[in-house]
């Protein structure tokens, strides 16, 4: 389906002061943002500087082994230190998960379309295509479900982008959000994990 992927020929809308976002059209993203308290702030400092470092010899577009590296260094380093479950975890309520839920499904189809998510007790995978600014549909999906959680404000000012590239690219994504309990040793009831038709087949 033309569209749907990254085109590396097509310059994609750059936006965000503290980690650069980017949004080409409707093209599929893959979303991580977690609460405020999911991570120690001195571990965030260090790896923030470091990326930046990194970033500044390693400017995008990336190709597939850049890419990787990044994901080495950066990425995966941080989605371990999510998966040890720091911080309140206010996402281990059920409710308030349920809550989550409800916003992520609101616009569906309309706003958005939504191929899968997982939500884990301090931090959120979501796997969708975009059919608004991508800043403004992240920041109204945090912003409501913090007022209907009614806790204040829960979430991290920013949060984690990746445009899908191709088939297998989503598939992995797909992966990726499916076993991410497993990975974390959740018992079932600590996590919701959502998928369309079209991940359920991958």
């Amino acid at each position: 389906m033309a569209g749907e992927f990254f085109d590396p020929e097509t310059p994609p809308e750059k936006h965000g002061d503290l980690l650069p976002h980017w949004q080409q059209g409707e093209v599929m993203q893959f979303v991580t943002f977690r609460l405020g308290d999911a991570l120690p702030k001195e571990k965030v400092k260090l790896w923030l500087a470091q990326r930046k470092i990194w970033l500044t010899h390693h400017p995008k577009p990336w190709n597939p082994a850049t890419e990787a590296e990044y994901h080495k260094e950066f990425t995966w380093r941080l989605e371990r230190w999510l998966d040890r479950g720091a911080g309140s975890c206010l996402l281990r309520d059920p409710v308030a998960r349920n809550t989550l839920s409800e916003v992520l499904m609101a616009f569906q189809g309309e706003r958005y379309e939504h191929h899968a998510s997982v939500i884990m007790p301090n931090h959120v995978h979501v796997l969708f295509a975009p059919h608004v600014p991508l800043e403004k549909l992240i920041q109204a999906w945090k912003s409501t479900s913090a007022n209907r959680i009614g806790k204040g404000p829960i979430w991290q000012r920013n949060y984690r982008d990746t445009l899908i590239r191709d088939v297998d690219h989503f598939a992995n994504a797909v992966r990726y959000i499916r076993n991410n309990p497993v990975k974390a040793t959740l018992p079932e009831g600590a996590f919701t994990l959502w998928q369309s038709p079209r991940a359920q087949r991958v």
